[in-house]
């Protein structure tokens, strides 16, 4: 009733204004994008004047009229899907009385087809619409829609429109003196697509990044500065991650010492993504002409990233340095100190006052210190370099063997101690007294407690790795303040030391369990490195496998089982001991399940993938579990693999599985697929899992998986020149396999499917993303169908 009323009202207003003016707020354009041979987008783009509004194809019952999209039936094509809208503003609106989605200034409206016979040039559509303002809704309008498929114009300017290149990239200088300069790369990203940051978490998108090749008598300063962007809780790839839309540029400052210098390359490695595909890892070129720099826009302040969507990363290194301050007080280098110190400056102090002051310069002294090291850090190596170390595979040993030895002297095989020489001499200037006695006091408190804070410091280092900039800084703020806090308030409030429990065997108690997390970790750290490297060492069973060791034992020493060196004789078990063991004993059990195959989704984090392993379906099932198996394969051929975890025979190199598809006399599916490509990961897990799907894969053809952003280096012999990009080197495998797809299949995205004979003839069409499992397995079952 609402509507009709709201309708009614706007034809009155509607009849009022005819006669003056014929109000057309909302035009109306549509284009053509190519998916694949098959599949095609249709877009209908509005522009919406000034103070008007569009509905929603969405809106709540007795709302405004939605806008209504409707294509002429036609025999030579079939709809995908529903038709897709921007985000829009949602709001609660006062007349409707209900929140309303609508657009302003612009939307973008597409809808997916498949085309079912080539000759077909035209799409006719029409749309029904409501445009508002803040006053008045004009009547329900219908405008006719074509959409020409044909069209060169409506195909963009590609030569080949199947292959996208959504960001182009141009290079200026800007000039701050006569020495200094900054480099500035400017990416122009088409709508709808993203540009990723520099910085992004593991295991999530691939990041730009920027290789300068300077030459002599030049140098960088600092690291390549990006704008704020946009950061969003990715229901993807489920992390944080930032990104830029529209256009982004990166700026990096330059010292010369050769002014003769004129010229500077660099080279960007980027991913472009929109919300259903991404690209396969590109990389452009660069040139930056000194001879033509402009006066610089800003003055840039090297090793600092302003952007403020890093101040929730701080925030997060800043708590856990808090947490881990907190819980190196309970540690037996700090817990006993506590007393002893405040006891000293209530004693030495002429009165309470003097006593709390001193008490809180100590506890500043300790602050400083720490900071003095984390800013240490980031001095020496750089706020860059740090953040780049965190993906290292050299990195990642070397913490692996310091957590290591951490571990093993927490479980007290060794005490780890700084030289005996330092202590003493920190301890006579000490006995000076005065504020410089007071500072090199809380000096000795860390020299003296490094057998115990030395870990949690490290550790702080190594996950502000991932944050870089002033984050190791930020990480030793918060741990020295936890530190800081006891020492200035017991010596304010001397009373509560009594509620404080004393010194005794649960101190060692607590650095025994503190280094059976150290280990465990410690494999963290070598799991990166394994996985980066493709070394398969460490595979996800083995990871799983010493995890229960490490916390089966844990639980065994919180009851008593097992006694290590330094404890004291236990006579009974606390409360507070035995709920943690069995806390410890239950994450164990739980840990048990995975290595047959559970996903164990609580520390989801930790091991390798379930595709990283000897078997995807578990220990002692090497054929994943199904019969068939071992008939169909036997023993694996040169290059195949069984793919988890569907136990597939796959391979990876093209050439060898060509050649096994010819003695087998099956054809070939090729994958074009990439280890960060989440729709090829959704095909897999939802598609291929479809058991009459499955058995085509398993059965009826060869499967040959190539990614296309695999970063491992080509051998020496087969680094060759790009076809696509004169000049150009293809120097990792996933470039191979990308131009492969490029130069052969006039498309660059991923997943995107082939079926082929022996001579390297198509048996149909190729096809993309294709969740419709029906749709898939037609696909596959003509393709087979015609091989002969």
């Amino acid at each position: 009733m609402k509507n009709l009323i709201i309708l009614i009202f706007s034809l009155l207003v509607y009849s009022n204004t005819v006669n003056s003016q014929i109000l057309e707020p909302v035009k109306w354009k549509t284009t053509v994008e190519k998916i694949s041979d098959t599949e095609y987008d249709l877009i209908s783009s509005t522009t919406i004047e000034s103070g008007w509004h569009l509905y929603s194809q969405n809106v709540p019952e007795d709302g405004p009229i939605p806008t209504t999209f409707s294509y002429k039936p036609n025999s030579d094509f079939e709809i995908i899907g529903n038709t897709s809208e921007e985000e829009g503003h949602t709001v609660q609106d006062p007349v409707f009385q209900m929140k309303i989605k609508f657009f302003e200034d612009k939307a973008e409206f597409r809808q997916r087809i498949k085309i079912l016979n080539q000759e077909l040039s035209v799409v006719e559509g029409e749309v029904e619409f409501m445009a508002c303002d803040d006053e008045k809704c004009l009547p329900p309008d219908y405008v006719d829609l074509q959409f020409i498929i044909k069209s060169d114009n409506s195909l963009g300017q590609n030569e080949n429109p199947g292959i996208l290149e959504p960001v182009k990239w141009t290079s200026s200088v800007e000039k701050i003196s006569d020495t200094e300069y900054i480099l500035v790369s400017k990416a122009t990203v088409d709508d709808h697509w993203h540009l990723y940051s520099q910085d992004v978490p593991e295991d999530g998108p691939i990041p730009t990044t920027f290789d300068y090749m300077l030459g002599e008598g030049a140098e960088l300063v600092g690291e390549t500065i990006e704008e704020k962007g946009i950061t969003v809780d990715d229901k993807v790839f489920e992390m944080k991650v930032k990104f830029f839309e529209n256009s982004a540029e990166f700026r990096q400052k330059i010292k010369l010492s050769n002014k003769d210098l004129k010229t500077v390359k660099a080279e960007i490695g980027f991913m472009a993504c929109d919300d259903e595909k991404c690209l396969a890892p590109s990389y452009v070129d660069l040139e930056f002409d000194l001879t033509k720099s402009s006066v610089a826009k800003s003055v840039m302040t090297s090793g600092v990233d302003k952007n403020d969507s890093n101040k929730e990363g701080l925030w997060t290194i800043f708590l856990l340095g808090l947490g881990a301050g907190f819980i190196a007080l309970f540690t037996p280098c700090v817990f006993p100190l506590i007393p002893m110190t405040v006891s000293f400056f209530t004693k030495q102090s002429k009165n309470k006052a003097e006593g709390i002051k001193n008490a809180i310069i100590y506890g500043l002294s300790i602050i400083v210190i720490y900071v003095i090291l984390g800013t240490g850090v980031v001095a020496i190596f750089g706020a860059s370099a740090i953040n780049e170390f965190s993906t290292s595979v050299a990195f990642n040993l070397i913490f692996f063997v310091i957590l290591m030895i951490f571990a093993i002297s927490f479980l007290g095989a060794f005490e780890i101690m700084l030289p005996n020489s330092w202590a003493n001499k920190i301890d006579r200037k000490a006995d000076k007294g005065g504020y410089t006695g007071i500072f090199f006091m809380a000096l000795a408190l860390a020299i003296v407690s490094f057998s115990c804070t030395g870990p949690f410091v490290g550790n702080i280092i190594v996950l502000s790795a991932s944050e870089g900039g002033l984050a190791p800084m930020i990480g030793m703020f918060g741990f020295s303040l936890a530190l800081a806090l006891p020492f200035a308030l017991f010596a304010a409030f001397p009373g509560w030391m009594n509620s404080l429990p004393k010194s005794g065997g649960w101190l060692n108690t607590v650095k025994v369990v503190l280094g059976f997390l150290e280990l465990a970790f410690a494999f963290k750290f070598l799991s990166n490195a394994d996985l980066v490297s493709q070394w398969h060492i460490l595979e996800r069973e083995v990871f799983i496998a010493i995890w229960i060791a490490i916390f089966g034992a844990m639980a065994l020493y919180l009851f008593g089982k097992i006694q290590l060196p330094h404890d004291s004789p236990l006579k009974h078990i606390s409360v507070g001991r035995l709920l943690l063991g069995l806390l410890t004993l239950t994450f164990t059990v739980y840990l048990i399940p995975g290595l047959w195959g559970a996903p164990l989704n609580l520390i989801s984090a930790f091991p390798p993938p379930l595709d990283y392993s000897e078997s995807p379906y578990g220990v002692g099932n090497s054929r994943g579990g199904a019969a068939s198996s071992t008939a169909d394969h036997g023993d694996l051929p040169d290059g195949g693999h069984l793919l988890a975890p569907h136990d597939i025979l796959a391979f990876n190199d093209y050439d060898k599985g060509l050649a096994y598809a010819k003695s087998v006399g099956k054809p070939v599916m090729i994958d074009f697929t990439g280890w960060a490509c989440v729709n090829c990961r959704k095909m897999e897990q939802n598609v291929w899992i479809e058991p009459r799907i499955l058995d085509k894969l398993k059965n009826d053809v060869v499967l040959i998986s190539l990614y296309v952003d695999d970063k491992r280096k080509l051998e020496d012999d087969e680094v060759t020149d790009s076809q696509l990009k004169p000049g150009k080197k293809l120097k990792y495998i996933g470039q191979k396999w990308s131009e492969l797809q490029t130069i052969k299949y006039k498309t660059n995205t991923q997943p995107y499917y082939v079926l082929m004979d022996h001579d390297e003839n198509n048996l149909n069409e190729p096809v993309a993303y294709t969740p419709d499992a029906d749709e898939y397995y037609k696909w596959l079952e003509d393709g087979i169908g015609k091989f002969e």
